[in-house]
């Protein structure tokens, strides 16, 4: 037998159904009506249904972990209302995941799961817009105390840049619109895409960290582009990690984020911003061109500057040329005129030296005539020689036995000296 604990006649049995009422009855005594909420949104997604569910989530002081968390749901029926709240705002905010927002709503106990929910019906963007603008301002004030706000801008861009590190969500109509405006130029550009998600709770990290991966493949400068969309679809842009990232980049970082009024940390703390994707490829491309020109001009200007100098010294050449033209043929003629006289002067004194040099030949011949040996030979001198030729002139010059050629007028005696 089964011993009775309890007296089951005292408490009334409840249905799981009349305990899920009975809760939801007190929930809704207990906070009388709709309360405002603050926290950020996760985990948003959006089914068929047309409803719209999240968690709103209150961040521990750590930043570790979430200190609360409670399910949100926005039935289709509220949505548009939210919605209509949101564009009268003029900011173009969205519900993303990650985004600070006040919101009302109606806590209740939903039967079917057995948890609290809180049903929202409506959103404060004042609210939002200023906790956006406040983390703005308090991070540019960070990085500019720091010296990282103008970090980036201080790098040199190069006179061409045409290695370009891309950063974007790869395919994307953003990335597509870069490469066409730069394939457009036929400058030559090498471009290196790095994916990256550009939003979202993960877009902040990945970002950064594709940046650093675009930076390290030998490139002159690294874009960084994104679509339009609303201002919480941006407020990845707005995050630290991506600011710092771009602070301590090695190269200059090129921003065109979202359209033309949108602007982001991440632009302020870039080298150059742009306003679109295509506007930033544009500028790359006009960049180049630029120095292109200038190089033209330089050319143009050398050239220019050769032709005046080769001129001018043409000009100075055919001058002296002609000069010196001038100057050769008045030598020439004076030359000649000396000349002339020299000839003259010498066809004048040329005879008198002719003859004095005939009577001096005479004279010569005369003394030559007067000492010449056959003369003497023929008046009965002799010359003796010996065989070897030499010329006898005293006895001593021969001895016994020594053959002799005595020569006279008429011929040779040829003789023995006996003593």
């Amino acid at each position: 037998m089964v011993e009775q604990l309890f007296d089951t006649d005292a408490l009334d049995t409840l249905t799981v159904s009349e305990l899920s009422t009975r809760i939801g009855a007190v929930i809704r005594k207990g906070f009388g009506g709709p309360v405002w909420v603050e926290g950020e949104i996760h985990g948003l997604s959006r089914p068929a249904s047309g409803h719209v569910y999240f968690d709103l989530v209150e961040p521990s002081a750590t930043g570790r972990r979430q200190a609360a968390s409670v399910p949100v749901v926005l039935w289709e029926s509220d949505k548009h209302g939210v919605n209509q709240t949101l564009k009268q705002s003029g900011a173009g905010l969205r519900m993303t995941d990650g985004l600070a927002v006040r919101i009302r709503g109606t806590v209740s106990f939903y039967n079917a799961q057995s948890r609290v929910q809180l049903q929202m019906s409506a959103i404060d963007p004042a609210y939002t817009l200023g906790r956006m603008a406040a983390e703005r301002d308090r991070l540019l004030q960070a990085l500019a105390a720091e010296g990282l706000l103008d970090a980036n801008a201080r790098r040199p861009l190069p006179a061409v840049p045409l290695r370009v590190g891309l950063v974007t969500s790869d395919g994307s109509a953003a990335c597509e619109d870069f490469l066409h405006e730069l394939e457009a130029s036929a400058l030559g550009f090498r471009v290196s895409v790095v994916h990256a998600r550009v939003q979202g709770n993960l877009a902040a990290a990945t970002v950064a960290s594709a940046l650093r991966v675009a930076a390290d493949q030998d490139v002159d400068v690294v874009a960084l582009v994104r679509g339009g969309g609303s201002r919480s679809d941006l407020a990845a842009f707005d995050s630290e990690l991506i600011a710092r990232a771009i602070a301590h980049l090695p190269v200059p970082v090129l921003t065109g984020v979202g359209h033309e009024t949108d602007d982001s940390v991440a632009d302020a703390v870039a080298h150059t911003r742009y306003k679109t994707p295509t506007a930033c490829a544009a500028g790359l491309v006009d960049h180049v061109r630029r120095w292109c020109t200038r190089r033209d001009d330089v050319w143009d200007g050398v050239v220019r500057r050769s032709t005046t100098l080769l001129d001018r010294h043409a000009a100075r050449l055919d001058t002296t040329a002609g000069a010196v033209v001038r100057a050769g043929q008045g030598r020439l003629r004076r030359a000649d005129q000396d000349l002339d006289r020299s000839t003259r002067r010498l066809v004048a004194a040329a005879p008198r030296p002719t003859r004095d040099a005939a009577r001096r030949l005479d004279g010569l011949a005369a003394r030559v005539a007067a000492l010449d040996p056959a003369r003497a030979l023929a008046r009965g001198w002799s010359l003796t020689r010996t065989a070897d030729g030499r010329l006898v002139r005293s006895p001593a010059d021969v001895g016994a036995g020594d053959r002799l050629v005595t020569r006279v007028a008429a011929g040779e005696i040829r003789s023995t000296v006996d003593a």
